[in-house]
């Protein structure tokens, strides 16, 4: 079904996020335009390399929230170092030296704390004021005053026009992601032939997202839905859950014996398709903004211990492939319980926005938390 208003609609705006992020760092750039055009602005370039700089690759608002501030302080604070030695410091090559004192300090900066970005530009806005043979203290207040306005239409326009958030982003990825982990794991359980190159392409999807993920973690921090502590829990399970089942896919029966001996496993493969149903919710509910309220039922290795570890082949070789796969599936299962109570303690995971947003499209129906056939 099509939303009265798409544009309003983050999963909208996050399919086509390459083209909103064109548009909206266009827009932003037109703005910049029209003021240069109807202002004398010096140095008005420096606007234009601000709002590129800052928006650059980033379309979430968090991104640009915090690349902005880090160029507006770094801005401030060099181009303040740099007037600052204009005016007390007279002899040329004193100034130099504290010049270069003040930029190392900045690049040593840049290894060592998350200001990194701060540091470079204070090193740039430094080098401009007084890196000239005839420096001027005008130049460095245009620029920390064009930084400013090209800075402030940049975050601006990002958080209003066709606004993407991190938390949005992270939050498809990993519904994505245990999409195709469950559709992995269910190619695990059952003897049906898959293509192993699509199998590849997949497990590499997945990682390529988890690697997306990680980078927005700032991000997301920024926007304040959830805690770093609290994103770094999830995503270290996330990234438990994506080795074991490459784990699985990996586990491979040297005999056909191994193989039957799992199949015999009374109410193994009933567990097996229990916890690929809840994966399956979990991804839902997390996509679509609704509660977590899948439950996993631990596998109980007890019950198949016996059978599992003193079983052998017809030659009477051991088999010790059966019980490694059952431990596999057992750890899946208690890490996608883990990831469910960590889900359950953010506290702004459900979102109105997108559950109201899975009405309209029948992707929930009220009263239920499961997929709709």
């Amino acid at each position: 079904m099509t939303l009265s208003n798409p544009f309003r609609d983050a999963f909208f705006i996050y399919r086509h996020r390459q083209a909103v992020h064109v548009l909206r760092s266009v827009v932003a750039l037109a703005i910049l335009f029209a003021l240069l055009y109807l202002f004398d602005v010096p140095y008005g370039s420096w606007t234009l390399v601000s709002a590129v700089m800052v928006m650059g690759s980033l379309p979430h608002v968090g991104g640009v929230v915090i690349k902005g501030l880090q160029r507006l302080l770094g801005t401030f604070l060099g181009a303040l170092y740099g007037v600052a030695l204009l005016l007390f410091i007279h002899d040329n090559l004193l100034q130099h030296v504290l010049t270069l004192i003040g930029i190392g300090f900045a690049l040593y900066i840049t290894f060592t704390s998350r200001h990194g970005y701060s540091a470079l530009m204070f090193s740039i806005s430094l080098v401009t004021v007084v890196g000239d043979n005839d420096p001027d203290i005008t130049i460095g207040i245009w620029r920390a005053i064009n930084v400013l306005v090209g800075t402030g239409v940049a975050i601006l326009v990002t958080a209003l026009v066709l606004p993407q958030r991190a938390t949005d982003a992270a939050r498809f990825l990993l519904a994505d992601n245990i999409d195709k982990l469950n559709r992995l794991y269910q190619i695990c359980i059952t003897d049906s032939t898959f293509d192993s190159e699509l199998k590849l392409k997949m497990i590499k999807t997945v990682s390529a997202q988890f690697a997306t993920q990680r980078s927005l973690s700032d991000a997301v921090h920024q926007e304040g839905d959830i805690k770093r502590n609290t994103l770094a829990d999830i995503l270290l399970t996330e990234q438990r859950m994506i080795s074991t089942v490459e784990l699985l896919q990996e586990t491979l029966w040297d005999t056909r014996d191994g193989y039957e001996v799992v199949e015999q496993l009374e109410g193994l493969r009933d567990e097996q398709r229990a916890l690929s149903e809840q994966l399956s919710v979990v991804a839902h509910q997390v996509r679509t903004g609704q509660p977590i309220t899948a439950k996993v039922t631990p596998f109980s290795l007890q019950r198949y211990a016996e059978r599992a570890l003193h079983c052998q082949t017809q030659n009477g070789r051991w088999l010790y492939s059966p019980s490694g796969y059952l431990w596999l599936n057992r750890e899946l299962a208690i890490a996608t319980e883990r990831l469910i109570t960590t889900l359950n303690t953010v506290r702004r995971l459900p979102s109105r926005r997108l559950s109201r947003r899975a009405h309209r499209a029948h992707l929930i129906e009220d009263g239920h938390n499961t997929p709709s056939s």
